[in-house]
């Protein structure tokens, strides 16, 4: 498979590291020379300088024999003309464009993306994507991470070990289902930074991070379990009021009304549009959030959750631990550079959502083997969770899980056959058809996919 991946940004350079990894073929096309020359240096790619949307440059890319073009740069407007370049002069089979401007994204426009118009088969919007991921995490509050799966069937939890009360702790994996943890999977263990695929013999210690898979009916019990019970935040504050605050109020206002909720953003234009757009929605608050007496307008001290999405990781960083030092009790805090991710919890900063890795996670998901329905990256350094549809004649099916030979770092933590929902044992038997949710390390994805590939099956779609 040979992909181009216009734009070597921190999204580009990530889904390129990812796909040489795998084996496959990838050339990066960038403006820049030192991003061109670092991705060129830093990865088993091929790093070329020159303007993304350039038909004489995406054919020197080796664009005439491209399966798919990735383009994530920086313009909007680059990415949707590399897309039609593609499609319309070198035919290139699959598309994927990240947009980010709502002024593309409004439901009244979608036939421009149309075959004969602009030919974008995957448009992605980081905005929207985040804000759904923050809106997941205010529905289960006591939790870091949460993604619905299986048509929402299933639930896959971030939890923090760090309560007397986590059930979790000192307990082997093979001893849960006989000590009140029926229903549960641990599919990770994060400890000191490290994360790993648990084995039956191993235990969850206090202070790890876990990732768990459950049935959604089964949310609460499971929180309350692992020592959490947390209650839906009814006052919040957003910090920033760009696309994606303004996109995430709009959607508390709408599916939520009862909840107060307050806004701070730096600037006057923006606040007052912002205030004409909500009305009365929400109180929307001129001024620094790094001003204690802005976040105490603001009644930080009062609201149960902080959520700072603001363009600047260091303003969402130090205003969500400033409002947690004033009082508010959970912080949901956007952050981009993965660099800050091992620091975060010890500021006392709740959930970190990262924009990079919710776009790398929807675009992997169309690179993957075409029986891959849902992915979702674990920790950019990690692995997936990957919700797949078991193939005839695959290893998968041959015999019990047991016997299916999974490596080390891979674990099939639910089933779904016929909209029932089977948490696994190692006798259990997968059936053609039946839908699976995988965890999977990245050293162990190679052999995963070739245990959920049928025989004649290939990578893509």
């Amino acid at each position: 498979m040979r992909v181009i991946v216009c734009g070597a940004g921190q999204v580009g350079s990530t889904i390129a590291r990812h796909l040489a990894t795998e084996g496959i073929d990838v050339t990066v096309v960038d403006l820049s020379p030192e991003q061109a020359r670092r991705a060129d240096e830093s990865y088993d790619v091929r790093g070329m300088v020159g303007h993304a949307s350039h038909p004489e440059v995406l054919e020197r890319a080796g664009v005439r024999d491209a399966d798919m073009l990735i383009a994530v740069t920086r313009s909007d407007e680059v990415n949707m003309v590399a897309c039609q370049v593609a499609y319309s002069l070198f035919n290139v089979r699959r598309r994927i464009a990240r947009v980010r401007h709502h002024g593309y994204l409004e439901p009244i426009w979608q036939g421009l993306y149309a075959s004969d118009q602009l030919p974008i088969d995957v448009i992605i919007s980081p905005e929207v994507e985040v804000a759904n991921g923050i809106v997941r995490r205010l529905k289960t509050p006591g939790a870091f991470d949460t993604v619905a799966l299986a048509d929402g069937r299933i639930h896959l939890l971030g939890v923090h070990c760090n309560t007397s009360g986590c059930s979790l702790v000192g307990r082997r994996m093979k001893e849960l289902s006989t000590s009140g943890g029926s229903g549960i999977v641990v599919g990770v263990i994060v400890r000191n930074g490290h994360a790993f695929v648990p084995r039956a013999e191993d235990q969850v210690q206090q202070g790890d991070d876990v990732y768990v898979i459950t049935e959604t009916d089964r949310v609460d019990h499971v929180m309350a379990f692992l020592g959490h019970k947390e209650q839906v935040a009814r006052r919040i504050v957003i910090v920033g009021g760009g696309n994606v605050g303004l996109n995430l109020a709009t959607r508390i206002a709408r599916h939520t009304p009862s909840v107060s909720l307050k806004m701070v953003e730096h600037s006057r234009e923006r606040a007052e549009y912002i205030s004409r757009e909500l009305r009365d929605a929400a109180v929307v608050i001129q001024g620094d959030a790094l001003d204690k007496e802005v976040l105490l307008e603001a009644n930080v001290q009062s609201a149960e959750t902080i959520i700072a999405v603001t363009n600047d990781d260091e303003t969402n960083i130090f205003a969500s631990v400033l409002a947690k030092r004033e009082g508010c009790s959970r912080a949901i805090t956007l952050v981009n550079k993965t660099s800050y991710e091992h620091v975060l919890p010890a500021l006392g900063i709740d959930a970190v959502v990262s924009p990079s890795t919710i776009t790398i996670s929807t675009i992997l998901r169309h690179v993957r083997h075409r029986s891959v329905s849902a992915l979702y990256t674990l920790r950019e350094d990690f692995g997936e969770v990957i919700q797949a549809t078991a193939q005839e004649g695959s290893r998968l099916v041959r015999g019990t899980l047991r016997e299916a030979g999974m490596p080390d770092g891979m674990l099939i933590g639910a089933i779904v056959r016929s909209g029932q929902v089977i948490i696994p044992t190692s006798s259990t038997r997968v059936h053609p058809g039946d839908n699976v949710i995988a965890v999977v390390a990245y050293r162990a994805l190679r052999k995963a996919e070739a245990i959920l590939a049928g025989p004649s099956s290939d990578t893509g779609h």
